[in-house]
Parts: structure tokens; C-alpha cells; sequence
């Protein structure tokens, strides 16, 4: 037993934000019976886990139902970012370490782990995902262009901010890496009349998306395909490229190659958005405290960060000039406490539907990471361990065609009024 423990948190938990109260393994509860947010142990070894700070350790114990939590998760979630011992972001990477990520990177990003990777996570079921996110199932960040937008309204002009930045113009060949329910894909091709490709490792999303594609009757110039970006064929060049929640899979040492990929996919003098979720700090591929361990267990395993300065880097030596980058960090903040007070607000239904599979265990498990998974990732946007940019690129073409001046050409005017008109 390690019940000298209890001295040291009753002490702890003083200094949380807010009434907490915690209830030991034989029933006895420390802090007021009014407490807000209550963490009820079953085993001594959890409470080892929260007096060293150790929230990833402590989210498992949640998932697999050794720890309950009641009280609002975001309630929860200030008392989880009292507890951490110092900045999740600080690194402390040797140079050994870091070698042996990237050799751990490679291994684990091959066309086959990526495929499984992808459908691990969203591939869990369609019917969850609707119950919390947008209408047209839009899973980014949104852009809360007016603070007075709901969820649905900040995702259509997440939609249309892209294509704006993008200058998408009727009869333009589209494509869109990672392309999930297909939100962007059709909205670019019913509002700009682009010819539209978009491709994703989930079979759910594509057989999602060749439904609505067949049901709005687009199909002469709207595609859905079940492809790894690095098995697209370069013979067609496309005029513009996005890429929404997608880098993020790709993986450290594969980051040179993707952009490479990208490079060679895009026009001469076309334009690419890359949008996703950045690293806070300038050398930590995961946050610390076991929080990226946790997310790589439950949620996104395979998944990697890297700070938008290393994007930049990984951009500019595959030869595409950045022309435009807009932090959204704290839109991404907002948006996943809507999606979360979303799940919170239909948990029995969710678990309803993720029992259909017969196997009520293993439901609760991935509605107890989901919840987790949004709130925590809420707080740390809004703490700015992790960030949101949207990097805008051309691939420079040689020459001005009607033009004798020589030298890097694009469509980009370089300047934001065609942004915001």
C-alpha cells in the first residue's frame, strides 16, 4: 500500500483551481462535498500517478475505468493543467534521442501503417462523429470569422477562407489531400466550379463521399479516391492543392518527401494550402507529461508535430516560396470545446452507437478517450502548447508567359485584399 501518498495530495489538492475532491481506493474522500470536479481511484497506484504529474498515465487510467471523473470537463480540465509539473512543450531531446525518433518515424509512416493508422481513428464509426461535429462533418479547425458564429456557420467560411486563399476559378483542377466527409471537396467544386480530387486512407469516408458525390449529381467533375498521396500520378499536374488535418500524419522523416510530392503535383505558378496542427515548442514532436503517449495509444497513433518554423524549412528546401501563413490557434480552441460540449451533451446516445459493434467494453473505452481527447486538446490550444497555421505556398514558374521579365511567377498578387472582400 502506499497510503503515506495522502498527506502529500491532500496538500496538492489545496492549491487546485477551484473545490476538488478525491475519493481513495477504500472510499474515503478528501476536499469539499460541493467540489465541482471529483476523481474517484480504485487503485493506490493511480494516486502515485497524480501526485508526479503524470496526465497521460492518469488518462489511461480513465480509459480503461480504474479512475471516474465527474464534473465538467472543462472544469476538469483546469484542474489537469494545475497538476502538470512545468511547460508540456519544454524539451529536453539529446541529440541520440532524437535520432532514434527518426528512425522510429520512418518505421512507422510506410504506405500500409499510415492506411492503418488513418482508419484506427477514423474509421471508428460515422454515426459517432455526426453526433458532435458540424452538419457537412467538418473535423478541423473552423474560422470563427465573427465571434457570433455557431459552429456550422464558422466551418463554412473555414471552407471558403481556403478556396479565397487559394483563388479557386472556375474549370481549375482541384486537389485535396486528405479529404475526409468531403466538406471542402464539394464545397470548391459547387461554389468555384473547380474539377475536384480528393483522396483519404478511410474507407468510411470514402464510401461517404462518393454517396453525396452521386447524390448532388457531381460526378462528371467531382472524385473521391482511396489513395496515399504518394501513389498520385504526376502527369497531370493540378492547378491548386490543399491539404486540411492531414501533415499531421505524415511523420518527421517523411515531411521532405511529402512536400517534395506536393512540389511536383502542383502547376508551375499554382498555389497550395496547408493547413494543420503545429507544434508549441520548437523541438517536441508530442507534448510531455505522457499527454503525447496517451493521444498515440488511443487516438492518433503515428501522429507527429512539428513547429511551423520546421514546416517552413521542409517547404522551402522542396522548392515551394511561402507566401502567406495565418495563425488560428485560438479558433481551433474554440472549436474543439464546441465539439466537446457536443459529445458531453449525447454521451448515452454516443455510447449507444458505439455499442453497435456488440462489444460494449471496448465503446466505453473510445467514448471515454474521446472525451478526453477533445477537451484536453481544447486546453492545450488554449495554452498554446499546440497551434493551428495555415501556410500558404506556390511552386514558382521560371517566367512570366506574355511577359520578357524573368524570374519566380505564380498567381498569387501578393497582397490579402483578395482574402477579405
Amino acid at each position: 500500500m502506499i497510503r503515506h501518498l495522502v498527506p502529500d495530495i491532500e496538500s496538492q489538492i489545496v492549491r487546485l483551481p477551484g473545490p476538488v475532491a478525491l475519493q481513495l481506493p477504500e472510499g474515503q474522500v478528501l476536499g469539499p462535498a460541493d467540489a465541482r470536479v471529483k476523481l474517484s481511484f480504485s487503485k493506490w497506484s493511480s494516486l502515485a500517478r497524480l501526485k508526479a504529474g503524470q496526465i497521460g498515465a492518469l488518462g489511461e487510467e480513465f480509459v480503461e475505468g480504474r479512475l471516474r471523473l465527474d464534473g465538467r470537463m472543462r472544469d476538469v480540465m483546469a484542474v489537469v493543467a494545475a497538476l502538470l509539473r512545468g511547460n508540456p512543450v519544454d524539451s529536453n531531446a539529446s541529440w541520440w534521442a532524437g535520432l532514434l525518433h527518426r528512425a522510429r518515424s520512418l518505421a512507422a509512416h510506410t504506405p500500409a501503417k499510415d492506411a492503418a493508422q488513418v482508419q484506427f481513428h477514423y474509421d471508428v464509426s460515422d454515426d459517432f462523429y455526426a453526433l458532435w461535429l458540424d452538419p457537412r462533418r467538418v473535423y478541423s479547425c473552423a474560422y470563427y470569422q465573427d465571434p457570433a458564429m455557431t459552429l456550422a456557420q464558422a466551418q463554412e467560411a473555414k471552407l471558403d477562407h481556403i478556396c479565397r486563399k487559394l483563388m479557386l476559378v472556375p474549370g481549375e483542377r482541384f486537389l485535396d489531400i486528405g479529404a475526409g466527409w468531403g466538406a471542402l471537396l464539394l464545397w470548391a467544386a459547387e461554389h468555384y466550379g473547380v474539377d475536384a480530387t480528393g483522396i483519404t486512407l478511410s474507407k468510411n469516408q470514402h464510401a461517404y463521399v462518393q454517396q453525396l458525390i452521386e447524390q448532388k449529381g457531381l460526378s462528371r467533375r467531382v472524385r473521391i479516391e482511396l489513395r496515399d498521396y504518394r501513389e498520385m500520378d504526376e502527369d497531370r499536374p493540378f492547378d491548386k492543392i490543399s491539404s486540411v488535418g492531414m501533415f499531421e500524419h505524415v511523420g518527421q522523416a517523411n515531411m521532405g518527401a511529402y512536400f517534395d510530392k506536393i512540389m511536383r503535383l502542383l502547376k508551375p505558378g499554382g498555389l497550395v494550402m496547408n493547413h494543420g496542427i503545429t507544434a508549441g515548442g520548437l523541438d517536441n514532436r508530442q507534448l510531455g507529461a505522457g499527454m503525447g503517449d496517451f493521444i498515440e495509444k488511443y487516438i492518433f497513433p503515428g501522429g507527429e508535430l512539428l513547429h511551423a518554423s520546421a514546416v517552413l524549412e521542409h517547404m522551402a528546401r522542396s522548392g515551394l516560396e511561402m507566401v502567406d501563413a495565418e495563425n488560428l490557434r485560438p479558433h481551433y480552441a474554440r472549436t474543439l470545446w464546441a465539439w466537446s460540449d457536443a459529445l458531453e451533451a449525447r454521451l448515452d446516445e454516443a455510447l449507444k452507437v458505439l455499442s453497435m459493434s456488440g462489444d460494449t467494453e471496448r465503446a466505453e473505452k473510445i467514448l471515454r478517450a474521446y472525451r478526453l481527447y477533445l477537451a484536453g486538446s481544447a486546453t492545450g490550444f488554449e495554452q498554446g502548447w499546440i497551434s493551428l497555421h495555415q501556410l500558404l505556398a506556390t511552386r514558382p514558374s521560371g517566367y512570366a508567359p506574355d511577359e520578357p521579365v524573368k524570374g519566380a511567377q505564380s498567381a498569387y498578387p501578393f497582397n490579402r485584399h483578395y482574402m477579405y472582400r
